[in-house]
């Protein structure tokens, strides 16, 4: 069943109204180093922004300038806490505002469109014309929403000099509809929020209307100009320095769009993946609390922007920090993360003596010509997690998202196992599902998922990536590759892996009905399988 949309948005409209009521500093905190004042700045096409304009005291212009432009759904109060200690430890001059269409801005949401990139250029103009900026160390720096605009406004405003780009996207399409599966607690949270909070454009409210007919290709139309990965011929060439902060279990913006944005770009880059869902690895730190994800940027932007000579940049660029616990880890490029793989082959789903249900084996060698039948359209107990709710939570918690291997239905679900590894292993990198499915309708969702799981049959969710085929032909088998999101997971000694593949998820709208099947098969030709990323 679908997360009631009321629930989210009750959930959502509680963590606004913490953020909207934190109080700003005082308009003269002369004895931190800075100065704090609420200001309306011309936007694009004549609409009013408003902002929180922090000048630090004490320092000798022209400063730096760091420009922020809010998440989606907040106010401009939410960097004030950061921003405070940028500027009076730092000295940057600092602009954070409410993004077009929310709360006190004028105009309506434009969902990091056009708009909202001439908003940032406008407010640099601002800057510049109304304090003591420097026009040539300009930075942008923002969380979710606020990321996406800070990288699209680097493709098109070459003054901006360094970017830090926390829990947002590169591919909007992507991230909300990965291999033909909408994301439908996700877009049902921005809408919902949208709604709540803001004032939604044309184009949302198109995108919105054709979304609940079934019809998605007005917001893929929108995507790609609203995506940094379609602008990497701009960036490459203007070399912006930017830092990436993101969390393994985002379920908003999942990870594997920015690893590969990452990959490509040429200029300056940082790349920070740690545990946690959307936005939790650096929330706290925009409050101005101390945060790993904050210091991180604070010292990549004293080293772009300042001159600092703070050895960021003879440090390794991409850091990790293990999904399931543990101390980061620094590796000189994104394919370095996984030094090996190891292909494990899908044996013939088979009853025991020990295990009573279904279950095929995760071997060495390839298991081929056997066929195992599910049900498709009602779904088991193995699932991705609720978006927000448990997601988040449960992440902030350092629970991950969970499941009885015993309790998993085989009559709807192909459940595969492994080995116990002996003296454990970390998985590092983005996991990957070969397999061959005969649908019995042209449409039909899959979801894969990967666990760890301990000798009592008790699993933690690893990754996880839904599939939809579209256009298939009933009867015939396909090949499907499924590349899940990545992920570093430390798996204890003792502990062994599950594949997991089921027709439904409540985190996504799915194509499978109920009275559907699909089976899986291996064939000699193609054997099923699953590769898995170590370290």
């Amino acid at each position: 069943m679908h997360a009631p949309r009321t629930l989210l948005a009750t959930a959502l409209a509680s963590i606004l109204l913490v953020s909207s009521l934190s109080p700003p500093a005082s308009a003269d905190d002369t004895a931190t180093g800075a100065e704090v004042a609420y200001r309306t700045i011309p936007g694009h096409g004549g609409i009013d922004l408003r902002a929180m304009v922090i000048t630090p005291t004490g320092y000798e212009g022209p400063r730096p300038l760091l420009v922020m432009p809010a998440a989606w759904s907040t106010s401009s109060l939410l960097y004030v806490g950061a921003a405070e200690r940028l500027a009076y430890e730092s000295g940057y001059q600092v602009v954070s505002y409410t993004s077009r269409g929310f709360w006190d801005s004028g105009g309506e949401v434009e969902v990091a469109g056009p708009e909202d990139v001439a908003d940032a250029s406008r407010v640099i103009d601002w800057a510049l014309r109304e304090t003591d900026a420097d026009p040539e160390r300009i930075g942008m720096a923002g969380i979710s929403y606020g990321a996406g605009i800070s990288l699209l406004t680097a493709a098109a405003d070459d003054r901006v000099r360094a970017v830090g780009a926390m829990s947002g996207w590169a591919d909007l399409a992507d991230s909300i509809y990965a291999n033909e599966t909408i994301s439908y607690q996700a877009v049902e949270l921005l809408l919902t929020s949208a709604h709540l909070t803001g004032r939604p454009g044309d184009a949302l409210l198109e995108m919105e209307s054709e979304y609940r007919k079934g019809n998605v290709q007005p917001a893929l139309e929108l995507s790609p100009e609203r995506s940094a990965a379609t602008k990497l011929g701009a960036l490459n060439a203007s070399g912006p320095a930017i830092m990436i902060g993101h969390a393994w279990n985002d379920g908003i913006f999942p990870p594997s769009q920015l690893t590969d944005f990452y990959s490509a770009y040429t200029g300056p880059k940082r790349l920070m993946l740690s545990a946690g869902d959307h936005a939790t690895s650096e929330a706290f730190g925009a409050f101005g609390l101390p945060n790993e994800t904050w210091k991180s940027l604070t010292r990549w932007f004293d080293h772009h922007l300042r001159g600092v000579d703070n050895g960021v940049a003879g440090e390794d660029p991409v850091r990790v920090k293990p999904n399931s616990g543990g101390d980061w880890a620094s590796y000189a490029d994104w394919p370095s993360v996984s030094e090996h793989e190891t292909t494990l082959h899908l044996g013939e789903p088979t009853r025991s003596w020990t295990d009573w249900q279904r279950t095929g084996g995760l071997e060495d060698e390839p298991r081929t010509g056997w066929d195992y039948e599910v049900r498709a359209g009602i779904g088991t107990t193995a699932e991705s997690g609720t978006l927000l709710l448990s997601g988040a939570l449960q992440q902030f918690a350092g629970l991950p998202t969970g499941v009885a291997l015993p309790l998993v239905d085989r009559r709807r679900a192909g459940v595969w196992t492994g080995e116990p590894y002996p003296g454990g292993a970390r998985i590092s990198g983005a996991p990957r599902a070969r397999l061959t499915v005969t649908p019995t309708a042209a449409e039909q969702s899959l979801y894969v998922y990967l666990y760890d799981i301990d000798r009592h049959g008790i699993g933690s969710l690893v990754t996880h990536k839904p599939y939809t085929l579209r256009g298939a032909e009933p009867g015939q088998p396909q090949s499907v590759d499924v590349r899940m999101e990545p992920v570093v997971w430390e798996v204890p000694d003792g502990h062994r892996l599950a594949l997991v593949v089921d027709t439904r998820d409540a985190r996504y709208t799915g194509a499978s009905a109920v009275g559907e099947r699909v089976t899986f098969g291996s064939p000699a030709g193609d054997p099923s399988t699953l590769t898995v990323p170590t370290a």
